[in-house]
């Protein structure tokens, strides 16, 4: 069996990488007020040549800029948007295990749009330093927009603009067909929504918690994918949209546990995106039996962590293949790791090369799975 020559690929990669020892240095020399934004960007701009240099090298069919200019995999991108603040917070609305983010969420004060946001730029500098090899931009889904704001906040009271919870919606949606729209044409044709969401509402404890305040979580799910479905319309014909589905990763920890059963049908079933990248790296995301609800897209399997430095037995991840081969035919499956390697700054408790070694071995598995 070939391999693939459109994304996802046998051997792809989720998005975030490491963050180079010198960068956190001026990141962290920024952040005291020691020096300008303009050093900074320098400082991002040479550490996103290195890597891209390091992910060609490495064999990649697809490179990222390792999220190296963000703090946060998810909130610098929406804080970003028209209409949404970022604010301090006291504590994460969820809890990881064992270790915490510096804590902070989201505000909806005004209509969601786009606008003339950074991230753009982020990709047009990605592109121009690649060398002609195609580039992924990552960004959060348009679910966690609504998550955070109005789901994970206990106290959500909404502005005027969105007492009818619809046009909220709708208007999330909108700004993604113009993030589609403005990332395409600035040569984008590999695009990852990143999405906690789903992992969360697998979890059952989550689920019953979510019921005591009077949510019902099929309805959301449902909203969710009609959502998503709404801003994939403005995706053209030639441009691949993908989710990452994860329950959690910051320090080599998580905050969701359970199978995909709870979210399946609704999900799998019915969301229009080309592919979808899953968990799978550990017990908490339960058997594979979930993906017979899978249609035509391809199904990336997690099955390389990105939390522990140690590597997996190559003959135990091609039988987690074969397994989940059962439900999905082989030629829609694709292997990866369970996450990236940095969702924030901090970065997963292991060195670079581990890093890297973790990608040599999902390479050699799917060459020697797929050919």
């Amino acid at each position: 069996m070939a391999k693939r020559n459109t994304a996802p690929f046998r051997a792809d990669i989720v998005g975030s990488f490491l963050r180079p020892a010198e960068l956190k240095r001026v990141r962290e020399a920024y952040g005291r007020g020691e020096i300008g934004p303009e050093q900074l960007k320098e400082a991002e701009d040479g550490a996103i040549r290195a890597l891209v240099e390091q992910e060609k090298k490495a064999g990649l069919q697809a490179v990222t800029d390792g999220e190296f200019r963000r703090r946060y995999w998810h909130l610098d991108f929406l804080a970003a948007l028209k209409g949404v603040n970022e604010v301090k917070a006291e504590h994460w609305s969820v809890a990881f295990k064992e270790r915490q983010p510096k804590a902070a969420t989201l505000e909806i004060v005004g209509k969601v749009d786009f606008g003339d946001h950074p991230f753009v730029g982020h990709f047009e500098y990605l592109r121009s330093v690649a060398g002609g090899t195609l580039c992924k931009m990552t960004i959060p889904s348009p679910s966690m927009l609504h998550l955070i704001c109005c789901v994970r906040a206990e106290n959500y009271r909404p502005i005027p603009e969105y007492e009818d919870p619809r046009k909220l919606y709708r208007d999330i949606a909108g700004a993604y067909q113009k993030a589609i729209r403005a990332f395409y044409d600035a040569g984008c044709r590999y695009l990852q929504f990143d999405d906690t969401s789903w992992g969360e509402f697998c979890d059952p404890q989550k689920r019953r918690a979510y019921a005591e305040r009077g949510l019902n979580l099929d309805e959301i799910e449902k909203e969710y994918v009609a959502m998503i479905n709404l801003a994939l319309e403005a995706k053209p014909k030639d441009m691949v949209i993908t989710m990452h589905i994860c329950r959690g990763n910051f320090r080599s920890t998580w905050f969701s546990s359970g199978g995909y059963e709870a979210v399946a049908e609704i999900l799998f079933g019915n969301c229009h995106v080309d592919g979808f990248f899953l968990e799978y790296d550990s017990d908490r995301a339960g058997g594979f039996e979930p993906l017979r609800h899978i249609r035509n897209q391809q199904v990336v399997l997690g099955l390389i962590t990105s939390k522990f430095p140690q590597l997996e037995k190559e003959e135990f991840v091609r039988k987690r293949i074969e397994e989940a081969a059962g439900y999905v035919p082989l030629e829609q499956l694709c292997l990866s790791p369970q996450c990236g390697f940095s969702s924030t700054e901090e970065g997963n408790i292991m060195t670079e090369q581990q890093q890297w070694d973790k990608i040599r071995l999902l390479q050699k598995i799917a060459e020697d799975v797929w050919g």
